[in-house]
């Protein structure tokens, strides 16, 4: 079992590795990736995915990546920019509902809803953190910000509902609204009650004797939501994406964002990458020109469907707001994943939509340099 661990941990340091060259950035989760890829199904074999512990170990990372980007939410951000931000949405919806239709028709799927909501999603957690790296601000920014917020806000709850037969999507709503509900609550009452006399005592001797009551009541506060989903029928990636909101709501402080950051991008966020490049077969997609083909049409479509969005609706920098709204890979991992696991998608199938997301970073990169030009700042050196 160590063997195996270490190899796991081995295969998710190529993503810092990758992610630390000047002049080409590659996204950190792209080198994780990789590395599963090379030493699981497609590689060297040396990784079973589905071997104890990893389906927890992958779980666990599942959620505390969509809390990730939860965390990247600032709902109150959204309160001077959410009519354009919903407008822009809503233009991107309507490209991608035409797009979908037809990919789904052309692949003979049930899941044409699925390719919708795939097509209009993005990824907080490859567009934020780009904008915070690159010092990118002004009111083209602000859009994009919340647009993305919205947008993986909406898809956080659609997507696993587009997997769902038709029987279990009335169970599954009522799981994610359970879900959402307590995240309500502890939104509600977490401030009353952190507030008082005995709580501020145990923040004081946590912090004097290292107990880290706060990591350990994030982490407990994730797990009740996912066990919510696990028993109702509803989707752990609300269920971590509503922690992550949570948490933001409550402006943790830079000590617990570290051990957070330390657990989760430390650990699980990477064995989840890692495991999910494992289980890809990419041989099977190079083998097959359709998933190729699904693969690229995934990507041209999200790219279009986000920047004809942008145009349509105006703004500063539309072109530039767009491509960089483009940008997916959360989401089509999670797709893959959630495919995977259920028995909905091929491994094929679910090796293009990741390849997909993969492209679409092209894009986003493209948007990202746009904006920080418009901006006058100065971008690093990129080949």
């Amino acid at each position: 079992m160590f063997t195996s661990l270490g190899l796991l941990v081995l295969a998710g340091l190529l993503g810092p590795l990758l992610g630390a060259g000047k002049r080409l950035r590659v996204p950190v989760l792209v080198g994780e990736l990789i590395g599963g890829i090379i030493l699981g199904r497609t590689g060297l074999h040396l990784i079973d995915a589905g071997a104890q512990p990893f389906p927890v170990f992958a779980s666990l990372g599942f959620a505390m990546l969509m809390l990730e980007s939860g965390i990247e939410i600032d709902i109150g951000m959204l309160r001077g920019t959410a009519v354009r931000a919903g407008l822009t949405f809503l233009a991107t919806l309507l490209v991608a509902v035409p797009a979908g239709l037809a990919i789904g028709a052309w692949l003979g799927s049930p899941h044409a809803a699925f390719f919708i909501v795939l097509l209009v999603g993005s990824s907080a957690a490859v567009a934020l953190p780009t904008i915070r790296e690159e010092g990118l601000t002004g009111p083209a920014v602000a859009l994009v910000v919340a647009w993305i917020a919205l947008a993986d806000a909406v898809t956080a709850v659609l997507m696993p509902l587009t997997l769902t037969s038709a029987g279990k999507i009335a169970v599954a709503l009522l799981g994610d609204g359970l879900i959402v509900l307590a995240a309500a609550l502890l939104i509600a009452l977490g401030g009353r009650l952190f507030a008082t006399g005995p709580a501020q005592e145990a923040k004081r001797l946590s912090k004097q004797r290292h107990w880290a009551l706060r990591l350990r009541l994030s982490v407990l506060m994730l797990l009740t939501l996912s066990a919510i989903a696990e028993h109702t029928g509803g989707s752990l990636l609300v269920a971590g994406f509503a922690a992550g909101i949570v948490l933001r709501r409550f402006r943790q402080p830079h000590r617990l964002a570290l051990e957070l950051t330390g657990l989760a991008t430390g650990f699980f966020v990477p064995a989840f990458f890692v495991l999910l490049g494992a289980t890809l077969d990419l041989k099977g997609l190079i083998s097959s020109p359709s998933a190729i083909a699904l693969a690229v049409a995934m990507a041209a479509g999200a790219t279009l469907a986000h920047t004809l969005a942008a145009i349509v609706t105006g703004g500063r920098q539309p072109l530039a707001s767009g491509l960089l709204a483009s940008a997916q890979l959360g989401l089509p991992a999670a797709a893959a994943a959630l495919g995977l696991a259920t028995g909905a998608l091929g491994p094929p199938i679910a090796a293009a939509l990741v390849a997909g997301g993969l492209l679409t970073l092209i894009p986003a990169i493209a948007g990202a340099i746009l904006l920080s030009g418009a901006a006058g700042a100065t971008l690093p050196e990129r080949a």
